[in-house]
Order: C-alpha cells, then sequence, then structure tokens
C-alpha cells in the first residue's frame, strides 16, 4: 500500500509471552513510568486502535491522561485524545462501554458488510460505523483511515487485531514490553496466535532500541523501512 498511516504497535507481556490471565480481573502488565511512556505515545497518534473484544474485556478509556499532551495537542489544532478505531466480527458492542462515552473526539467501528445493520442498531448513536468488506481486513481499514486523514496509528491490541496486523505486512514499529513474572496458563491470551509472519529465521526484525523501565524492559522493533527510531 502506498500512502498508508504509519502503523505502532503496542503490547506488554509476561515473561511467557501472555498479555492477560484467565481471571475476570485485568491483569496489570505495565508500571506508572512506562504507563507515562505509552500516554506520551498516544499522544503522538492520530488514531488508536483496540480491537471489540478489548472494548468489551477491558472496557478502555482510550485517552490522553496528561493535561499538559492534551494542551500541546490542542495547541497545535488536534483534538485532546485521537480518534478511536476498534474493529467488530459480530457487531456485539455495548453503547454505554468507555470507548464510547468518554472523550469528544471521533470514534470508528469497522466491520464486516454482513453485520452493518446490526452494529449500527448497537452503537451507530455514538460511533460512525464503517462497513470494510467480507472479512474486515487491516488494508481495508488502513485505506479508510488514510481517506479520513490518519497519519498516524496506533494498535493496543489484542492478541488476534495484533496477529492480523503483522502477518499482513503492516505494521511499522512494534513496542513490546515484558513484565518480570509469569501466567503460566494456556486458557489466558498470548501476545499472537499461529500466522505467516513476514520476519522469520531468515528475516529477523531490527531492535531499535532497549530499556530498562523501572521493573519492567521495553524493546523496540523496527519492521519496516518506515519505522523512526528516534522518534
Amino acid at each position: 500500500m502506498t500512502g498508508r498511516p504509519y502503523v505502532l504497535l503496542s503490547c506488554a507481556m509476561s515473561i511467557d509471552g501472555y498479555i492477560d490471565d484467565a481471571t475476570a480481573e485485568r491483569l496489570l502488565l505495565s508500571n506508572d513510568a512506562d504507563l507515562d511512556r505509552i500516554d506520551a505515545v498516544r499522544a503522538a497518534a492520530d488514531a488508536i486502535m483496540v480491537g471489540a473484544a478489548t472494548v468489551r474485556r477491558d472496557d478502555p478509556r482510550l485517552l490522553v491522561r496528561s493535561e499538559r499532551r492534551q494542551a500541546e495537542r490542542v495547541a497545535r489544532g488536534l483534538p485532546p485524545s485521537p480518534v478511536k478505531v476498534t474493529v467488530t466480527a459480530s457487531g456485539d458492542l455495548d453503547p454505554t462501554a468507555r470507548f464510547f462515552t468518554m472523550g469528544d473526539g471521533p470514534k470508528l467501528v469497522y466491520c464486516p458488510s454482513g453485520v452493518a445493520e446490526k452494529t449500527r442498531e448497537q452503537v451507530g448513536a455514538v460511533a460512525t460505523v464503517v462497513e470494510a468488506g467480507e472479512p474486515v481486513t487491516p488494508h481495508a481499514v488502513l485505506a479508510d483511515l488514510a481517506g479520513r486523514g490518519v497519519g498516524r496509528l496506533m494498535v493496543e491490541g489484542g492478541g488476534t487485531l495484533h496477529c492480523q496486523f503483522l502477518t499482513a505486512g503492516v505494521a511499522d514499529e512494534l513496542h513490546l514490553v515484558v513484565a518480570p513474572f509469569f501466567v503460566g496458563d494456556r486458557r489466558a491470551p498470548r501476545f499472537v496466535g499461529d500466522g505467516r509472519f513476514p520476519w522469520h529465521p531468515g528475516r529477523r526484525a531490527r531492535v531499535v532500541e532497549v530499556r530498562q523501565i523501572g521493573d519492567v524492559v521495553l524493546t523496540r522493533y523496527a519492521l519496516s523501512d518506515r519505522c523512526e527510531p528516534d522518534r
């Protein structure tokens, strides 16, 4: 694709590669210092994307938290927080979720044509519902986002969405944080599932930064020639 948004994937996982545990409570994998770093990455994005399962399970706000960063965005003529984006295969979304109710910026919901009517009935009053083909692909979503002026997209998961962007070869950068503990439960979700990835023993991703942040470690990988290692 030419002219697609710059795509940055962000994920935190346990030492054994899990992004959550199998309980109903959300597992905290990061720390305050790293959450502040993530807030800065969000503030630099035009849009933030999560999968519908993440909206249902974690009920994220997906807002820039720092008032200073919000003010800096406004001074540049931007809304305080980036556009919120989610993708659903089923259309099962709760319009009272914080994804929809918090923040004044646009919310976009991409869905297959077959569930577009259902999705509009569910969340059409609080978001813009976009039919994106059967099935919805990262290429289709990125093409539509580019047409809406999105130049930089931050994808925060979950694992299915990360896997789709990685296997499609449309990710430019990966921020992977490792927390200092194990989950050890195969019922829990992992960072990514099975797939054919462009990076393998014969084509390794390039490491552009490794940094300790308190008790977690951040590794930044360049996944394309477009990666901005100094940003």
